[in-house]
């Protein structure tokens, strides 16, 4: 039954994956530290703190991910924490998953694309890599905003577009309207790993 399940996983990340190359990273090690930066989504509201897609990621890679996800922040809140969490965890890679908040707060999507330039540039002048995920903005039909992909052919970052909207979209993988359940956020792990693996990172 379990082999069963993580076929199923695996095919559906498959679909979920987009096709084409992506931008290349440096190839990450055991001793390697990425760092997971957001919010709720990151932090694994709904499910216990070893079912976040953080924890299920530091299995899939092998090693140190660090969840530095907080519920309910917004973009303006994620920069002025970020540096911090820079400095303290001195990352090679980090997954910004960030403007959920933003969008559900009807805040400016400027301020939210400026903000995530400024947490680009944070974590580059850090010399760490960097992933790109899209956020859907609420609604119907759960669509990524196209600042995420803009900023994400700006800067030459690896971008995950769709996951996390997918996710959503379906009853069957959330524990709530906003949140991934376990199975859905295994999903987003199995992706950004498949994506870090796609563009050289593992």
């Amino acid at each position: 039954m379990r082999n069963r399940t993580i076929s199923s996983l695996l095919l559906i990340v498959a679909l979920f994956s987009a096709c084409g190359g992506q931008p290349k990273i440096e190839g990450l090690t055991g001793d390697s530290t990425v760092v997971a930066f957001g919010d709720s989504l990151t932090f694994g509201f709904g499910v216990e703190r070893d079912e976040s897609y953080p924890s299920v990621l530091a299995e899939l890679l092998e090693c140190r991910v660090i969840n530095a996800g907080i519920s309910g922040e917004t973009t303006s809140e994620g920069l002025r924490r970020l540096p911090v969490v820079l400095e303290k965890n001195q990352p090679d890679l980090v997954i910004l998953c960030l403007g959920g908040n933003d969008m559900l707060q009807k805040q400016s999507k400027k301020k939210l694309k400026a903000n995530l330039v400024e947490m680009i540039r944070l974590i580059k002048n850090a010399n760490a890599e960097i992933i790109m995920v899209g956020v859907p903005e609420p609604g119907l039909l759960l669509r990524t905003p196209a600042l995420y992909g803009e900023l994400a052919d700006e800067y030459d970052l690896p971008f995950d577009a769709k996951t996390i909207g997918k996710v959503l979209s379906s009853s069957s993988l959330k524990s709530d309207l906003a949140h991934p359940n376990e199975e859905g956020y295994r999903i987003m792990a199995q992706s950004f790993f498949s994506l870090i693996r796609e563009s050289g990172g593992s």
